[in-house]
């Protein structure tokens, strides 16, 4: 299992504190990138985030919950992530394919990210195209929320498709160290764990807390 540190919740001294979690062992720094229309909240401006992540050494998972995709596909792109993931509910506005197709083109890895009421059914027309499922255990668009239970429902189903195709899985919202050994057990591979790191004064110690 890997870590992907969100610092969603850092409200001040950003760039001191993204400095300080770019110095711990956690294998990807997560960018919630968020336009006040996909979700209620709006992200900082995006030409200062940017400016602020260039500097950073650790592998960038971009997660975008926004409606215009391909415009921040554009903005993001030039920080090289690992990842980028869109939200399925998006399918009646954007056409998918076609987005996981420019993403790929651009050699970033593909993912694809569904909301706690969203079915896995409506991922299944596009999981061998994908590279990440990106499963949220909290309704999108702000940090601090408790995990949502009826995840681990999709977790079983997600490992069941794994045996088919090549993608990963990764869960986003709520995760912290009592959670941590039950995810091993659905097999997840990357968790996202935001305020239980960054609301803490020592991020490292945290990271050891989580025992992944």
């Amino acid at each position: 299992m890997k870590l992907s540190i969100s610092y969603l919740s850092i409200k001040e001294d950003l760039k001191n504190k993204l400095n300080l979690l770019n110095n711990t062992t956690t294998n990807f720094i997560h960018v919630d990138i968020m336009d006040g229309n996909f979700v209620n909240n709006k992200t900082m401006d995006d030409l200062k985030q940017i400016e602020l992540l260039k500097e950073l050494s650790k592998p960038l998972d971009v997660h975008l919950m926004v409606e215009d995709v391909e415009r921040y596909i554009d903005i993001y792109k030039v920080l090289k992530p690992t990842y980028i993931t869109f939200h399925i509910e998006l399918d009646n506005i954007i056409n998918i394919l076609e987005t996981i197709k420019k993403i790929k083109e651009l050699g970033i890895k593909v993912g694809i990210s569904l909301n706690p009421n969203t079915s896995i059914d409506s991922l299944k027309p596009y999981l061998e195209f994908i590279d990440l499922v990106l499963v949220m255990s909290v309704v999108p668009g702000m940090g601090g929320q408790t995990f949502i239970e009826n995840t681990f429902t999709k977790l079983r189903e997600l490992n069941d498709l794994k045996e088919k195709y090549n993608f990963k899985v990764e869960v986003d919202g709520g995760v912290n160290n009592i959670l941590i050994p039950k995810l091993k057990e659905y097999n997840v591979d990357i968790v996202v764990v935001g305020s239980y790191i960054t609301n803490s004064n020592n991020y490292q110690e945290k990271i050891n807390e989580l025992n992944i």
